[in-house]
């Protein structure tokens, strides 16, 4: 199925996955500085929205709902949602009530683009016994959801099998960014390629992983600062995907209202990157490939099972910083931080739930261990 999102959609999407919490209280979004980001981002003529059932459980649906939908004509936006049918492993029932519940959270009458959510090896046969790919199909003859298509972390074997198997997935989204470009794990280029194989058109995710390319390593950041001197680090990683044939848009996690501004003075008249800047993009990825960052994208799929509470995408945050930066007071700072209130890596007890859950097939057991020889 060929599809045109792509030449209607600003290139800027607004992940609504790591919103801004309250100073007071960490535990609930900053709404009122969500409204004052929507704004900025509709007046900027963007569009495309991006939250999940599962998103801070439940919390960014219901964000969604009230600095957006309930402020702004439907018909000015669209809207992404997910269906999850394994985290916390829901039954068959449940899983499908997933969208009547988004539905009643967001107010949105409607899901613009309806998402079977982080299809993964270890979860691909639940989606199919629980036979949600028809699920999603008859939700759009009911014009409950006007596209449908999935996110997706895995091999591109498995990519090439689904999109063989269910062609009428009308999109795909992908973690694609420099740093992963050529990942044996993630394989962000392969991915794209077998998607557009398949004619289908993609959502990107983790464009600046995570925010680690927001503070890329020393080396990069000299690169592209004497290049471009007052543009931001993620910027460079932003418009890279961007600039990709087949993209509909770039969705950026966006915390605050200052990530917001930065990123539409780039992205609300996009250029795509020069051949010169495609170079330095290039050079930045051989300086990564030689480096030994662990690739955590902290999705935190890893924490709701972990029977000891650790924080572990803070956790291994710590440990990169140490890797990255060799600053072991600023390391020390981020492990204190990320794990206040929650368990420590000494406390981890190698059940292996945390890995079976990860997007990025990463060997969190004994991450764990080297962050508890660190730091505990």
């Amino acid at each position: 199925m060929n599809t045109n999102f792509a030449d209607t959609t600003k290139k800027l999407g607004f992940g609504l996955m790591r919103l801004p919490k309250l100073p007071e209280d960490k535990t609930k979004i900053d709404v009122e500085q969500v409204k004052e980001m929507v704004d900025l981002f509709l007046d900027a003529g963007c569009t495309y929205f991006d939250t999940a059932y599962v998103y801070d459980g439940g919390a960014s649906e219901a964000a969604a709902k009230e600095a957006l939908i309930d402020r702004h004509d439907r018909e000015s936006f669209t809207i992404a949602t997910k269906l999850n049918a394994w985290l916390g492993k829901p039954d068959e029932a449940s899983a499908k009530k997933q969208l009547e519940t988004s539905l009643e959270r967001t107010g949105a009458r409607y899901i613009d683009f309806y998402l079977l959510h982080a299809l993964q090896l270890n979860n691909k046969t639940i989606y199919e016994d629980y036979g949600l790919w028809d699920f999603v199909r008859e939700q759009k003859k009911k014009g409950l959801i006007k596209h449908w298509g999935f996110s997706f972390h895995a091999t591109p074997e498995m990519l090439d099998e689904l999109l063989t198997k269910y062609d009428d997935a009308e999109f795909v989204q992908l973690q694609i960014n420099y740093a992963d470009w050529e990942n044996e794990n993630i394989a962000s280029r392969r991915c794209y390629e077998v998607a557009r194989k398949h004619g289908k058109e993609i959502v990107v995710m983790e464009p600046v992983k995570g925010g680690m390319l927001a503070t890329p390593p020393p080396k990069i950041q000299e690169l592209f600062k004497k290049e471009l001197p007052d543009a931001s680090f993620a910027s460079w990683a932003i418009r890279y995907v961007a600039s990709m044939e087949g993209i509909i848009t770039v969705l950026s996690g966006m915390s605050d209202l200052e990530q917001m501004k930065d990123n539409l003075s780039y992205m609300k008249d996009f250029q795509p990157l020069t051949a010169r800047e495609q170079e330095l993009i290039a050079e930045a990825q051989r300086i990564i490939a030689e480096s030994d960052t662990v690739p955590c994208t902290a999705c935190e799929y890893c924490k709701p099972g972990c029977p000891v509470n650790i924080a572990i995408p803070g956790v291994i945050r710590a440990v990169n910083e140490w890797r990255v930066y060799q600053n072991k007071a600023q390391a020390d700072r981020r492990y204190m931080f990320s794990t206040q209130g929650s368990g420590l890596a000494k406390d981890c007890i190698a059940c292996g739930q945390c890995e079976g859950a990860c997007p990025q097939s990463l060997p969190i057991i004994s991450l764990m261990r080297e962050a508890a020889g660190l730091f505990d």
